[in-house]
């Protein structure tokens, strides 16, 4: 079985969909699996022919507004007008992170997903919203199923079944194994470092502006 994982954030480097896509090649072990970098707003060619000789697509990218990011929502308008000239029964995932503390914040992202393979006649299988995203370079070393990301192995266990089986399935909504109310204080100690390097005082950030 040839899958391709499709890493589609805008960062080139030290994104939490690249440790995400990492953390999930090991339970595709011995199908083929074919990598493709969709940082841009345009797939290659090459890239095109990659993803249309694939039996199943697994999109990774962060939430962005809500929704998918503009590069990639430009990749897959290109990508659609191929699908419906030339139909393939082609299973398509995701998994979405965000920054949020919750994955049920993904859910918006996950159904723009499900209704491009509709209109692709793509068939959708699942997708994963996954909260915390925000501390994912922290744990990248973290085997999924372990410690904060023990909700996660759980959740790909049940999506590289999936995949493997061509099955589709209700999506999965989980977050970081991590308290909530520390996980929200680190977001707030980010954005008051951040605020000081830019020559801002705490008491800037909630000035009407």
């Amino acid at each position: 079985m040839k899958i391709g994982l499709i890493n589609g954030t805008p960062k080139f480097k030290d994104s939490a969909s690249m440790v995400l896509m990492n953390d999930f090649k090991p339970y595709l072990a011995q199908n083929e699996i074919v990598e493709i970098e969709a940082h841009r707003n345009a797939l290659s060619e090459s890239q095109i022919t990659m993803i249309r000789e694939c039996d199943a697509l697994v999109f990774f990218f962060p939430l962005y507004v809500d929704g998918i990011p503009s590069h990639l929502l430009s990749c897959l308008s290109q990508l659609e007008i191929l699908f419906i000239l030339h139909p393939q029964p082609i299973h398509v995932y995701a998994v979405c992170n965000n920054g949020f503390y919750d994955g049920s914040q993904n859910y918006l992202a996950l159904k723009i997903m499900e209704l491009w393979c509709k209109r692709c006649e793509l068939i959708w299988g699942q997708g994963i919203g996954f909260g915390g995203g925000g501390m994912i370079q922290a744990i990248a070393k973290v085997s999924p199923g372990k410690g904060p990301k023990k909700n996660l192995g759980k959740a790909y266990e049940q999506l590289s079944d999936n995949i493997l089986n061509q099955w589709s399935a209700e999506n999965i909504f989980t977050n970081a194994n991590f308290p909530r109310f520390l996980y929200k204080m680190m977001a707030e100690m980010g954005w008051r470092r951040q605020a000081k390097k830019n020559g801002l005082h705490k008491g800037e950030l909630g000035k009407p502006y």
